[in-house]
């Protein structure tokens, strides 16, 4: 599918068919493409939880105030987002750019001290951003992905963030932006027009915010 085609077909499903299921190649390869999404000095602050046996969905369900599409999906993505990854990837991730050639062995120093000047301490609400802010883009990615492999999808904020941790032994550390409800729609079903989007110049400046 064309990548414009994908974002402009993209919808927030709320009517999945509980009787199809997808294939576990399918999320392994989704996942895949989404990994690539790009990520402040390339942490990938992201984790993920693919939640796909019924039981579990259930449970994530009456985290999620009682929302059927929960169980009703193939699939629920627990999008984690990981303040620690600085401290956790740094290393593996200039280790591979010198390997690369995106940077010489001798500047691995001043490219390692960046970040942490950058995001502050592992609590910091910079960190909190940091982990978050690149995180999104990722989940964004799962969902033009999941277009283009004949998937929908819907992103979710609708749940109790600290039942979550709790049911599916999540570090507290950890931040949950989002859950993405993933399947195939329910046959012949109808979507209302799309919902109402402000136009250009409610929002875009050129050049200053005046």
């Amino acid at each position: 599918m064309d990548v414009i085609e994908a974002l402009k077909g993209r919808r927030s499903i709320n009517f999945f068919d509980p009787g199809r299921q997808i294939d576990g190649n399918i999320i392994r390869d989704l996942l895949e493409i989404a990994n690539i999404s790009p990520s402040s000095s390339n942490l990938q602050p992201w984790e993920i939880i693919v939640v796909s046996d019924p039981h579990k969905k259930k449970a994530l369900r009456e985290c999620s105030f009682n929302q059927k599409k929960v169980e009703e999906a193939s699939a629920v993505f627990i999008v984690i987002a990981n303040p620690n990854a600085i401290e956790e990837n740094i290393d593996r991730v200039l280790e591979k750019s010198v390997e690369l050639g995106y940077i010489m062995k001798e500047d691995v120093g001043k490219y390692r001290s960046g970040p942490f000047k950058l995001y502050g301490e592992k609590d910091s609400l910079k960190r909190k951003i940091f982990a978050v802010k690149n995180t999104s883009f990722f989940a964004m990615s799962i969902m033009i992905a999941a277009r283009g492999l004949g998937l929908e999808t819907h992103p979710m904020d609708g749940f109790d963030e600290e039942k979550i941790k709790k049911a599916f032994g999540i570090p507290d550390d950890r931040i949950i932006p989002l859950l993405i409800t993933i399947g195939y729609p329910i046959p012949g079903l109808k979507l209302l027009p799309r919902a109402f989007r402000r136009k250009l110049d409610d929002f875009v400046k050129y050049n200053a915010y005046e």
